[in-house]
Order: C-alpha cells, then sequence, then structure tokens
C-alpha cells in the first residue's frame, strides 16, 4: 500500500534467516547503568532496544524525558524494540492509478511497524564487529522521518551501510533514536508551554545525544565524532537540533555533534506553540479525550489509559488526509523557554545555530506523494484556496498565494519550471492541479526551502548540497519524497550507482566532514561545496553523477524568500 513508501526504511535483511554455523558469540558492553548483550550476524553486532530515558507513562506522559539513573541490570538487546505510539492514517487509494501503486509495491518497503507503546525512548546501536571499546570510531546518528506522525528504529538495519563502511576502510558506528511522535510527541497549546512540556520530540532526541555522548565510547565509538543524520522529519529535525538552546549543542562543555546530514528537510518556518491553530488541535485533543471539563486538562489526559489517549491524539488530521503537510503535529517555537524559541528560519538568520558542516538535499519530486488525496481541486481558484488554508496566522494568505501559485504555470510544458513530476511534460497528471499542487507543495516544504537555508548558513559553514533524480520516469510519483532510504540503506542492488554513490559520499563526510577524501573515481566525481556565487549541486541519476546549478524555479524562490514570514504554517 502507498503507506508503506512512507514507512521508508525498511531493513530487508532483518527478515534474513543466518545458518547458526554465521553467527557469533553474543556481543556484551557495559554501560553506564549495566550491561547491553546484542547479537552478531556477518560482521556486525546489533543491540537493539537500548533504553536511554524513563518510560514516559503516567504522570511524565507530555513531560520533558528524564534520564535513567539507576542500573538497569543485564539487557538482552536482541528483540524488536517497542516503537513510539503510531499516527498513520490510512490513504484512500480510490482514485489513485492501478500502476503507481504497483511501483510502491516494487520498493520492497512494505513491511509496517510490528509493535508500538509509550515505553519506547530507546536506541539501537550497531558496529562492526571488530570494533572494541578502544577503536574511537566516528559515529553516526540516525532520527527517522515520517511527518513527526509515524516511523520507528524498528524499520532500519544499518547493516549494509557498515559494511560498506568497512570494505571503504573507514568504518562507521551507527546510533538510531525512537523520539515520541504525533500528540504524545509534539502537542502544543498554552497548557503545555505553561509548563514548558513542549517540543517533546526534539527533547527525546537531545537526551539520546546526550545518552551517545556518555555511553558509545563503550561500544567503540568517538563521541567527539558525531554525525547527526536524518530523512524527511529526521532531517528537519536535524536542523532544529543545530538550532536548540540559540545554538548551543554541547553537554558537559563538549559537542554532540560535529556535522549534520540532512535529506529532504530543513527550515520549517511556524508559528509559536500558543498560535490558533496550534490551540486547535490541543482544543480537539482535549476534547475528544473527555477532559474539556476537566480542572486541569493536563492532569486528565495523564491519567487516561493509552488506548482512550492515543485515539483521542489520532483524532485530528493525519499527514495523508487531504491536509497533507498541513501537520497536526509538528516542532514549532516555544518563545517562554530557552530550548527552542523562535522560528527556524529566524535562528538560521541570526546565526544561532550550531556551525558544523552539513550536507543537505531532495528528490526531484518531493511533493507528488503528498498531492494525491487532493482530487478535487480542479482549478486555479480552489488551488489557492486551499494552500491559503495551510496559513492561518496569515491575514494576507490569499494574496500572498496568489503570487506565488502565479510561478506555477497551468500547462507545464517540458523545461517549463513547474509541473512534478518534472520534466515529464504533460504526463503523469491524474487530476487537473495535481502536477502544479505536487510541485508548490514540494518547494515550499524542501526544495526551494533547502535553497534558502544553504543562502543565508553556506557563508558561515562548509555545505554540500544534492538534487536526486534517479527514478526518472516512474508513474506520476517520479523521484518521490523517501525513495533515498532504499539506496542510502542498499536495501536496493548494492552494486547500483545510486547507492555506490551515496554511501560512498557520507560514509567519507562521517569520517572526514569532506564527501570527497575517500574516491573520486567513477561513478563518483568531485563534489564541490555550495556557495551563493556556486551554487552547484551534485545530481544523483541512474548510472551517473553530474553537476547542476541550483537555479531552477528560481522565480519562484525569490518570490518565497522574500516573504518567508508570510509562510509560516
Amino acid at each position: 500500500m502507498l503507506r508503506s513508501i512512507l514507512i521508508p526504511l525498511l531493513a530487508a535483511t532483518a527478515a534474513i534467516a543466518i545458518p547458526l554455523e554465521q553467527r557469533a558469540t553474543a556481543p556484551s558492553v557495559s554501560i553506564k547503568n549495566g550491561t547491553v548483550v546484542g547479537s552478531s550476524v556477518l560482521g556486525i553486532d546489533s543491540f537493539n532496544g537500548i533504553p536511554f530515558a524513563r518510560p514516559p507513562t503516567g504522570t511524565l506522559r507530555l513531560k520533558p524525558p528524564q534520564t535513567i539513573t539507576s542500573s538497569f541490570g543485564t539487557i538482552t538487546a536482541t528483540g524488536i524494540p517497542t516503537a513510539c505510539p503510531q499516527f498513520l492514517s490510512q490513504l484512500n487509494t480510490t482514485n489513485i492509478p492501478s500502476d503507481v501503486l504497483a511501483q510502491v509495491e516494487d520498493t520492497r518497503a512494505a513491511q509496517t511497524i510490528t509493535l508500538s507503546g509509550e515505553d519506547c525512548l530507546t536506541l539501537n546501536v550497531q558496529r562492526p564487529s571488530t570494533a572494541t571499546s578502544s577503536s574511537k570510531l566516528p559515529v553516526v546518528f540516525w532520527i527517522f522521518g515520517g511527518g513527526f506522525e509515524f516511523g520507528s528504529t524498528q524499520t532500519y538495519d544499518a547493516s549494509n551501510f557498515i559494511s560498506k563502511s568497512v570494505s571503504l576502510g573507514k568504518p562507521v558506528i551507527y546510533v538510531a533514536v525512537n523520539y515520541r511522535l504525533g500528540g504524545f510527541g509534539f502537542l502544543a497549546g498554552s497548557d503545555l508551554a505553561s509548563e514548558g512540556s513542549t517540543n517533546l520530540g526534539l527533547r527525546d532526541q537531545r537526551l539520546g545525544l546526550q545518552w551517545v555522548a556518555e555511553n558509545i565510547a563503550a561500544f567503540g565509538g568517538d563521541p567527539t565524532k558525531v554525525t547527526i543524520w536524518g530523512e524527511s522529519a529526521g532531517s528537519i529535525s536535524v536542523y532544529d537540533q543545530t538550532a536548540i538552546n540559540g545554538g548551543d549543542n554541547t553537554y558537559k562543555g563538549n559537542p554532540l555533534f560535529r556535522a549534520a546530514i540532512m535529506d529532504s528537510g530543513s527550515i520549517t518556518p511556524a508559528d509559536p506553540v500558543t498560535a490558533p491553530q496550534a490551540q486547535a488541535i490541543y482544543n480537539s485533543v482535549v476534547q475528544n479525550a473527555g477532559c474539556s471539563g476537566a480542572s486541569s486538562k493536563l492532569a486528565c489526559l495523564r491519567s487516561l489509559n493509552y488506548t482512550t489517549f492515543l485515539n483521542a491524539a489520532n483524532s485530528v488530521p493525519g499527514i495523508f488526509s487531504y491536509r497533507s503537510v498541513d501537520l497536526s503535529y509538528l516542532p514549532r517555537p516555544d518563545p517562554g523557554n530557552k530550548f527552542f524559541s523562535v522560528s527556524p528560519e529566524v535562528s538560521a538568520t541570526n546565526g544561532a545555530i550550531a556551525k558544523v558542516p552539513i550536507i543537505i538535499g531532495d528528490q526531484k519530486d518531493e511533493g507528488t506523494l503528498f498531492s494525491l488525496t487532493q482530487t478535487n481541486i480542479t482549478n486555479n481558484a480552489q488551488l489557492i484556496t486551499y494552500l491559503a488554508s495551510y496559513f492561518p496566522g496569515n491575514p494576507n494568505a490569499v494574496a500572498d498565494v496568489t503570487g506565488l501559485v502565479a510561478n506555477y504555470p497551468d500547462q507545464p510544458l517540458l523545461g517549463q519550471p513547474a509541473g512534478s513530476p518534472f520534466d515529464t511534460a504533460a504526463l503523469n497528471n491524474v487530476y487537473p492541479e495535481y502536477k502544479r499542487l505536487a510541485a508548490i507543495l514540494g518547494d515550499i516544504t524542501f526544495t526551494l526551502t533547502r535553497r534558502a537555508y544553504l543562502s543565508i548558513v553556506s557563508s558561515q559553514v562548509p555545505s554540500w548540497s544534492y538534487l536526486a533524480s534517479y527514478l526518472q520516469g516512474t508513474a506520476v510519483l517520479g523521484t518521490f519524497h523517501a525513495s533515498d532510504i532504499l539506496f542510502a540503506y542498499g536495501i536496493t542492488s548494492e552494486a547500483s550507482v545510486p547507492t555506490q554513490s551515496i554511501q560512498t559520499y557520507y560514509i567519507s563526510f562521517i569520517n572526514s566532514l569532506n564527501p570527497n577524501n575517500i574516491s573520486t573515481t567513477a561513478p563518483l566525481i568531485q563534489w564541490p561545496q555550495w556557495t551563493s556565487g556556486s551554487p552547484q549541486l551534485l545530481n544523483f541519476q541512474a548510472l551517473q553523477n553530474v553537476l547542476i546549478t541550483d537555479n531552477f524555479r528560481q522565480a519562484a524562490y525569490n518570490y518565497l524568500s522574500a516573504r518567508t514570514t508570510s509562510f509560516r504554517v
């Protein structure tokens, strides 16, 4: 089903049965709170579901994560880690062409999350089996995507990525973090703001990074060489981690990370946690939970049984609903709390970010996946009305959106700056405004926002950027959002040009803060830094890599970049 691509990830290797003779003795690591016993398969040690915080249940529901202060003894970390509560509305596939559904099934990303619950704040650690406590290997810290509504560490297996790092002579250690989602992790409103319990999912991620600082050396990692890496909502989270505490990424006097990789996501301009639209979501959850009449609505929400609160939290629009990327739950600035106090574009503009080297990029057709359900939008006026509703805090939203939409022609021709999947002329327009909406949603959420972010930070930090088009020609979807997971994790053919390229560049960057320090032999080419004076993108294609100039849809970019605050969600 279409939901499967947005659960991108899936470690196909996890389901492979490994003969007993190929299994190694169970690895064991002693850390701050106890001993963790993992598994070893084909040269990779895995430790699944290591707790890094107290269970956020009962009175700790909707509260910042609490550090574990007691010993947990010995944990057998070999099972499926519990995912945090999921908010994933089933996509209505009635009007979606059968060939599109077939393409989705062919991605092999069809597994779903099998176990979820509130006691979910855990990490997975994977390493080469040769690693010891004295190895001091660089570490990559993965933050999964899913619209801040779904996803889990249980569906990502980095074995292929780690094996590639070993073969390149640049081994890495991989850590993946679970964080609270939906109403459990990103519920806003004045009640939560008044007690400082906002942006809980970001706080979970930050506590996970602090766990890495204190414990990863025991696994063979170097806590001074951590790269944070995320995709989609995870990529937005990576940017947010650079902006937390005004850009102070230190813990006990040392940086928590030294580099960042952002796949499809960066700054997401947003109104505060107390904005009317955020308060409306809170009020709706409270009402559906039966807590409207309670003297303390938060106390009431915390006293509910798990299923009742889950159903109330999930009663608002989801990412696969008609509202699409107009998310009910997302990081919002909390001006009363230093942790995440200003809209992301403000922190970037003010230079209030951690100054670390970055890789950031997009899929060519980011918006197609999020434009499949709005089939009643059939003309320009309806498109404007729909998009203007995304920005309730802007009294001039209709006028601002009208100007934006004018940059995307109604009848895209090959080479014109409109219509996603791009460069497919009039093909793939499954309903009258589909390609225009897909182009606009992709640009304002991911692609042109990336360019705006780079135009601000590239003078402050070394920056490399890319655009992926390796699935050019895929019906209706093109090179769609989250398709890069298939290549980065080696789920597709390990020998494919995109897999070899992405993994090699990233492993080089994680090791040396430069994607070019391992090899530039074919299919790899020299990847130049992105600068405002020379905005070069590495274009990942199916059979080769080339360089392109980051100036496509420049009129739309100019319009958006001049009105950043007008498009806060």
